[in-house]
Formats: structure tokens, sequence, C-alpha cells
């Protein structure tokens, strides 16, 4: 049983391309997921009849991709879910910090993804769990979940998040850090910067300042793990609650940082996206302002930040 179906028309700029081609760049399909859809019964089909990879396209077509049922194998576990969103591809939620997003060896039925299973089952759907944005543990704000693999593929580019983070010291001025993240040597968890590391991207504008802690807004260019953990520990300032970088627990005892607000493009109706979730009170408890995520998310428009930037290089 399918869960439903994409139809496309065949654009001018797509004429004489091989549907391969099409659902790569049109679409940013995997070649993975084009697999399994060919795979399933009548997965891709135009006009009605069957379409293979290799076949041409002519403007006008009449594309349709049809979802095969999926089976959500993760263990179901009760829980509450501060559901920001949710239409029939996408979820928003708003995860609280102490809990993981995905299972893992240490973790196996106390994450978001565990919970989410069970309020599938009660629903009497099945989907995989794709979350788009995957915070740490101790990470609390928006989550978008992708329910279907073509939702995941045509939302992934459009979306930008906005983090707020308190970080020790003061920081007065914006700025980027550009400086490529590695694994630790010795640690299985940190990361540090290196010359050997991927290339990590972070911009951020001081918000707010009570002398002691500045809190920051934050967007990211890259998605490596513990990014902006790390890059605020290079530069002198890292997170409160942040032990592992550096920071102190003596005010709070997780790092303080939040995705505070995001933005996207809905990969059915086109329509511009914006959610928002309310700084916890952990984190309220150290700043002495409550910016509001929805003017901080076009205030880090890339075109903007590029004025204002301020490198600081790997050394390692």
């Amino acid at each position: 049983m399918a869960l439903g179906s994409y139809k496309f028309t065949v654009k001018a700029e797509n004429d004489g391309q091989q549907l391969r081609t099409f659902l790569r760049k049109e679409i940013g399909l995997t070649a993975r997921s084009m697999t399994v859809l060919k795979d399933s019964d009548l997965g891709i089909t135009r006009n009605g009849a069957e379409l293979r990879a290799r076949d041409i396209l002519y403007v006008g077509d009449k594309v349709e991709i049809a979802l095969p049922a999926e089976i959500n194998d993760i263990t179901p576990v009760p829980g509450e879910l501060d559901i920001l969103y949710e239409d029939d591809h996408l979820l928003v939620i708003n995860k609280p910090a102490d809990m993981p997003v995905h299972p893992t060896k240490v973790h196996q039925t106390d994450t978001l993804a565990n919970i989410l299973s069970f309020y599938q089952n009660e629903r009497g759907e099945s989907y995989t769990f794709r979350a788009l944005n995957r915070l740490d543990k101790d990470t609390s704000g928006c989550v978008l979940i992708a329910k279907d693999r073509i939702a995941y593929s045509m939302v992934k580019p459009s979306v930008r998040k906005i983090y707020l983070a308190v970080c020790e010291g003061e920081i007065s001025e914006s700025g980027t850090v550009n400086a490529p993240i590695a694994l630790d040597d010795g640690s299985k968890i940190r990361r540090c910067v290196s010359m050997s590391g991927l290339e990590a991207i972070t911009h951020y504008i001081p918000v707010s300042y009570d002398g002691t802690h500045t809190l920051l807004a934050l967007w990211l260019e890259t998605g490596r793990t513990h990014q902006i953990r790390c890059h605020m520990s290079y530069i002198g300032h890292p997170l409160a609650g942040d032990d592992m970088y550096g920071g102190s627990l003596e005010h709070i005892k997780r790092q303080a940082l939040h995705c505070a607000a995001m933005k996207l493009i809905h990969p059915v109706s086109g329509e511009e996206l914006t959610f928002h979730s309310d700084v916890p009170e952990d984190m309220k408890a150290l700043i002495s302002a409550d910016p509001d995520p929805f003017l901080l998310i076009d205030s880090l428009d890339p075109a903007e930040r590029s004025q204002q930037q301020e490198n600081y290089p790997s050394d390692q």
C-alpha cells in the first residue's frame, strides 16, 4: 500500500533530460531512493505508464512518484511531544534538553524517535524516522522530520536554522569562525579544530551581555558534529555548561544551546514556513534579553553576514 504520491509536470528547462537526471537535479533524490521507488509497483510513471531511469522526459509530461509503504522498526515508547507543526509531509518538534534524537547503544528507548514511533502507532501511521537536523542530546529546540524520502530530498536545501547560545565572557562584535573540525585524538566524541578536518563555518551575532555571559545568535554554513560548541571554545568563549569544551557547570548543567528558529520552503506547496521555539527556562536564567527568533532569522541572511565577517583560521 502506497503512502501517497508526488506529481510533477516537466518544464521546458527539463525537456530532453533522462528521468534519473530530473530526479537528481530537480528533486534531489539519491541513487538509493531512486532504486527503492523504481522497484516498487508503478513507483515512477509518466502519463500512467511505468518509467525507467534512462527514459527521456519531454516538456508537459506528467510524472508521478508513488511512495511505497514503510515499516517503522523503532521501539515505540509513550511520551510527550511538543509539536510545532505537522502535515502529511513534515513534522517539526520542539525537543527538550536531556533527550537524544536517535537510538544508540546507550540510549535504546529514551529518544525522540521512540516517542515519535509510539505517536505514529496511535495514529495508524508508519514511516521511517528522517530527522533533517540532529541536535545533541542536551541541545534543545526545533527538530525537522520528513515523513517520506521525497519530502526529505526536496526540503533539505531550503532549511535555515538559527541557534541561540550562552557563551562565557564578553563577545561585543559579530563575526565568523571559519576553521575545519576533526575528531579529537584519543576521543570518540569530542571534536577539535584541525587542518586535517572538514570545512566548518559558523556565523554569530551578539544579542546581549550581562557582565558574565554573552547571548549569541548563530547561523551555520556547514553542519559538523559539535560545530558551535567546538568553534566557540576555539575562540575562547565556550558555552556555559559545556564542560566537554571548557565551559563551567556553575550556572547550568548542560550546554546552553538552543535551536530557536527554522525557515524552510514546503516541498509541495512551495510556501515559505517559519517556526520558533521559546528559550528554555534554564537558559533564560543566564541572559538579560529574550530575542525574537523571527527577526534573528532574517538578520543572519548570508548576503548581510558577508559584510561583517571576522575569520579565525585554524592554527593546528
